[in-house]
């Protein structure tokens, strides 16, 4: 069996993996031949050609003196953007035609009708998500869309008026360690009668520690709370299946692993549960039923569910980057990008704990300690790590060699390879520049400290 087949849920590890290959190559499982197999072996590394993969020299920080010129960058940074998938700019100037050529004839014609353009890709966004095609709306940006579903899920009432969620939610940059889901459905247990609304993340932005969502949202509505997540984080990188798990509600933007580009459409989803009664509170005319919308009649006729929640026409442009992303979810399934991802993110854990755990005999030696859940249930793509010498620094010389990924205050990195485009010697290429850059940055530090 190929080994990125295996359900690493049920059938393996990646450590385990990782070994064998190793073992079947006759070499260290840290030598790059075991990255080179892994390649070899990727069943959807052919989705890299889909996406545009910038080059090193071309990155705003990079020195050239420490690249190549032709060298692709190692970009582990899609939990904050996603790569430009190729087709997009194919779209764009379809439609850029389109307008040029029939001006607003358009809105009803071509191969994406402006009216309906969002309407013609939600399906394959629901199938992202885990949920009905009715049940999703692509509309507006995260905040938005967030602050819609709250104004109309949160009713206050003498004994139920507060919302539960994270203390250290973003956009704060405190950095708290993970959270246990004892300690959340504790909780909910205690205070769950008091509770009109539990928001949480699906995936903690800072710390990358993926949220038990089937348990928070059962154990919430249990005790009477409504139950909504914030997938941002989530959304294209783990996993969903928001309407079998009874998934009050729920919003996520579209440009970190779900390559949109910055500013790209956000997504909506209300369990079809609610389609008949939860009604939004802020109405625009495109949530009005299509078959009526434009007899302006001055009469409401709202769509059930999220369809009632929308404001205004879909924008044409930012629909088609969507759409070019979206059709390449849709040649695979989430299932196998997970696998991939739980592989090579845990690849990525193996290396750092091989070379840069801390060491006891040595403590003057700089370490690395890995804060997301080791537990490949508990995480997606990212992995966020602390630093024994000032970040800044290591981040500054990561910079420098071509190295795209994303740094929080006081002293984390975060790492994401993503499966759709990143590859097992990415990994690797970046374990090895890791220390070329701490190395740089610990001489920097002595040469500041004797200054």
């Amino acid at each position: 069996m190929n080994n990125l087949e295996m359900d690493l849920s049920s059938n393996g590890s990646p450590v385990i993996i990782i070994e064998n290959i190793a073992s079947q190559l006759a070499c260290s499982p840290v030598d790059t031949k075991v990255a080179l197999r892994m390649d070899e072996e990727d069943e959807l590394r052919h989705f890299r050609e889909h996406f545009h993969i910038p080059k090193a020299k071309d990155l705003p920080p990079t020195d050239s003196t420490f690249v190549n010129e032709d060298e692709n960058c190692i970009y582990f940074a899609g939990n904050s953007l996603g790569l430009q998938p190729k087709k997009v700019k194919t779209y764009l100037d379809e439609e850029l035609d389109k307008w040029a050529k029939i001006g607003v004839h358009g809105h009803l014609n071509g191969t994406r009708p402006w009216i309906f353009g969002d309407e013609c890709i939600v399906e394959l966004m629901a199938d992202i998500v885990g949920a009905h095609k009715d049940e999703v709306a692509l509309m507006n940006g995260l905040t938005v869309n967030l602050h819609l579903l709250l104004l109309s899920f949160f009713k206050p009432t003498t004994n139920r008026y507060k919302i539960l969620m994270e203390a250290k939610a973003f956009p704060s940059d405190h950095g708290e360690e993970t959270l246990r889901i004892e300690d959340i459905l504790a909780v909910i247990e205690k205070e769950g009668d008091s509770v009109a609304v539990i928001l949480f993340s699906g995936v903690q932005y800072y710390t990358g520690q993926q949220f038990d969502i089937p348990r928070i949202t059962k154990a919430g509505q249990e005790k009477g709370c409504i139950v909504g997540f914030d997938m941002a984080h989530a959304a294209g990188n783990v996993e969903l299946h928001l309407h079998d798990w009874g998934v009050d509600f729920a919003c996520w933007c579209s440009y970190k692993y779900l390559n949109s580009g910055a500013g790209g459409l956000a997504g909506a989803y209300i369990h079809e549960k609610h389609s008949q009664t939860v009604k939004p509170v802020l109405t625009g005319w495109w949530g009005h039923e299509f078959k009526t919308r434009f007899l302006m009649e001055n009469k409401l006729q709202l769509s059930p569910g999220i369809n009632g929640f929308r404001l205004s026409n879909p924008p044409i442009l930012l629909v088609c980057a969507l759409q070019a992303s979206l059709e390449v979810f849709g040649q695979t399934t989430m299932k196998l990008l997970r696998n991939k991802s739980i592989l090579l993110t845990g690849y990525l854990e193996y290396l750092i704990k091989h070379y840069y755990s801390e060491d006891k005999d040595n403590p003057e030696k700089p370490h690395v300690k890995i804060i997301t859940p080791s537990s490949i249930g508990e995480r997606g793509c990212q992995l966020t790590l602390l630093f024994s010498i000032p970040v800044k620094s290591v981040f500054k010389e990561l910079e420098k060699r071509g190295i795209a990924c994303d740094m929080r205050e006081p002293n984390a990195l975060r790492v994401a390879p993503v499966p759709l485009y990143n590859s097992f010697h990415d990994v690797h290429r970046f374990i090895e520049i890791l220390g070329s850059a701490i190395t740089s940055a610990e001489q920097t530090a002595d040469t500041t400290a004797h200054s």
